[in-house]
């Protein structure tokens, strides 16, 4: 589910529709978290689908850890991609504001942490990504960490409306790591790799990233 004070506008011809704050949400604010009407889809289930449903899935659904397609149910498939993202997936099911969103500001993620299937050219926001690559969280983790342990230690701080949608355990985690109590799993837990190689990588040979021993699948 999407956080309570955002709605759904068109943002220009180019864009589309995309999801926007309707009140100030500050840093460290959990914006989307997974809930019971999300939808979990498998590869083989989404094999099995005729055309039409396929071209949805790839459309509105992101990959999990697993490979397994998500569809949000609500307005939060709209979230639109940025290189300079607002917003950061976190390895909890949930996603966190990294900085103050204004009313009126658009709500957005870096696809490159959404396991896609096939690289694509963003809009361009003159930054030096250009492209979003199928492998891009295995190369920005460390950023998008940095960022989230910036913004977890504002958890405390500040309004959940969604509070009531995370279960206990993971919300006493999330209390643990904003104490500093804990440490945070990077949002690399997030990361599928089981088919790269296949659909590209923004490396220079195409390579699989080297990535930390526990988070390599078995082959």
């Amino acid at each position: 589910m999407i956080h309570p004070h955002t709605e759904l506008r068109l943002i220009n011809d180019e864009i589309g529709y995309g999801v926007v704050a309707t009140r100030f949400i500050p840093k460290g604010t959990i914006t989307w978290t997974f809930d019971r009407f999300d939808r979990e889809f498998t590869p083989a289930e989404v094999a099995a689908f005729e055309e039409p449903y396929r071209q949805l899935i790839d459309k509105y659904c992101f990959r999990d850890s697993m490979g397994n397609y998500v569809l949000c149910w609500d307005h939060a498939r709209y979230v639109n991609h940025s290189f300079n993202s607002n917003c950061l997936a976190t390895a909890y099911n949930t996603e966190m504001a990294i900085r103050d969103i204004q009313p009126g500001e658009e709500l957005t993620d870096d696809y490159g942490y959404l396991n896609i299937t096939t690289p694509f050219r963003a809009y361009d926001e003159g930054r030096r990504r250009k492209t979003v690559y199928p492998d891009d969280l295995a190369r920005y983790w460390r950023i998008w960490d940095k960022k989230l342990v910036s913004a977890f230690k504002r958890f405390s701080q500040v309004d959940q409306p969604l509070r009531p949608l995370i279960p206990h355990e993971t919300w006493e985690t999330f209390q643990r790591i904003a104490s500093g109590e804990q440490e945070m799993t990077s949002i690399l837990a997030c990361f599928y790799n089981g088919d790269l190689g296949d659909n590209g990588s923004n490396g220079d040979n195409g390579d699989t990233p080297d990535l930390p021993h526990k988070y390599r699948r078995a082959s």
